[in-house]
């Protein structure tokens, strides 16, 4: 029978109590996905509503994991997706305290960006550590706050994805062949002349040129309302966006 504040599971023949890494890799793959679009709207257009609801969603997320991962919604609908793959338990502990890490960016970003409607590096670099935090989890199964974990506990994390924390890497370099690397150079260099060639031949009609005010239809507002509708904010000054936040809110 679960507690309600138990921190994971309790399984014969693990030393820690574990969590299924299947369904916190699904958790989040659902938490990254609305944080970035909202962070890339918030970056692109200066809409900073939805990131600001967003931070609620992850706050109480991340809370109620604390208290015990079976009741974040997060993680229940992960587990539902995941429901019919074979369990990997990873220890528990470690996974806490990167939590605790993620429950303590939530803070922050609700204090800065929720409360105080600050808008500035601060909070892009908050909010771009826990996009970084949400991505190796979900599509490396590398949880960067549990490697942090062994800095602040005498006690060393257990049972970490892949046996990483029980097998120590045997193989010398990089892990990838000559080959292999080979071809990521010549991937880098087809890129670069793509890039090239695609922006020798100019923008396409439409959307892409983000020229299409007038186009579209669309009025301008004029006079003082305009002006005042295209004042540059602090924070896309600061960040070297003044030219982007103006392209984007149709100013000239």
């Amino acid at each position: 029978m679960h507690r309600i504040f138990q921190f994971g599971e309790t399984i014969d023949g693990y030393p820690v109590r574990v969590v299924n890494e299947r369904t916190v890799r699904a958790a989040a793959g659902l938490l990254f996905f609305p944080a970035v679009v909202s962070f890339m709207n918030a970056l692109l257009t200066a809409n900073y509503q939805p990131t600001r609801l967003f931070v609620i969603v992850f706050l109480i997320d991340m809370a109620l994991r604390m208290l015990n991962p079976r009741w974040a919604p997060s993680m229940i609908v992960g587990g539902w997706i995941v429901r019919h793959q074979t369990p990997e338990w990873v220890g528990a502990p470690q996974k806490r305290f990167a939590w605790g890490l993620g429950l303590l960016l939530g803070l922050t970003m609700l204090y800065l960006m929720v409360f105080n409607r600050y808008m500035g590096p601060l909070n892009m670099l908050v909010c771009a550590s826990c996009l970084t935090l949400m991505f190796f989890e979900s599509a490396f199964g590398i949880c960067l706050g549990c490697k942090l974990y062994n800095l602040f506990n005498k006690e060393q994390a257990q049972l970490c994805p892949g046996g990483v924390c029980e097998v120590p890497a045997q193989k010398k370099g990089w892990g990838i062949a000559l080959p292999q690397a080979a071809v990521l150079v010549l991937f880098v260099g087809a890129i670069t002349l793509a890039k090239g060639w695609v922006d020798a031949t100019g923008p396409m009609g439409g959307f892409d040129d983000m020229a299409t005010v007038e186009e579209m239809g669309l009025t301008a507002q004029s006079g003082a309302s305009d002006a005042e509708r295209c004042q540059v904010p602090a924070f896309a000054k600061l960040v070297g966006h003044e030219a982007q936040w103006k392209l984007h809110n149709g100013c000239n």
